[in-house]
């Protein structure tokens, strides 16, 4: 929602007054208003849900380049989540379940999330236990690093578990 700026600002008897230069208070909105033209500055509704409503004497455009500043910087420091995909088949060897796990070792200390799937082809949806027992000894060898998001579960011809790194104390 934009900030309401001078006479938009309506039904106010006083404003607490806030900025740069100036004596801050609680002033009539009248008061306000004219302090800020002799500034040659702009009145903006900062808060208008405070009891009395906070409103800053600033340059309005100026105001609203340091708010999108803030935003971009927010957004770049925001955490972006990136899903990392194991997959595996239900006669999984072991050299290639370690391979994959040290994969996903990898994974997790980066920060990322692991979404770990057995994928059963043709009559091999028999072997759904084995798959299950699978993507469990994953769970328990990545312990230490991250916990289980879900159970194996399954959708369609995948059997889906997803881990998430443990937050470091």
């Amino acid at each position: 929602m934009p900030n309401r700026i001078n006479e938009k600002i309506r039904g106010l008897k006083e404003v607490r007054l806030i900025g740069d230069n100036l004596e801050q208070g609680i002033y009539t909105f009248d008061d306000a208003i004219r302090l800020a033209d002799d500034l040659g500055l702009d009145l903006v509704e900062i808060s208008p849900n405070a009891e009395p409503p906070v409103c800053r004497i600033v340059d309005y455009q100026k105001f609203l380049y340091q708010q999108k500043k803030r935003e971009k910087e927010q957004k770049a420091n925001a955490n972006k989540i990136i899903v990392k995909e194991i997959r595996f088949g239900p006669q999984t060897d072991e050299h290639d379940f370690n391979f994959k796990l040290k994969h996903a070792q990898e994974f997790l200390k980066e920060g990322n999330k692991v979404k770990a799937y057995v994928a059963f082809k043709g009559r091999s949806i028999l072997f759904k236990d084995q798959g299950e027992e699978l993507l469990a000894r994953f769970a328990k060898a990545l312990e230490e690093l991250a916990k289980v998001d879900f159970r194996p579960r399954l959708e369609g011809k995948r059997m889906i578990m997803f881990l998430s790194p443990k937050k470091k104390a």
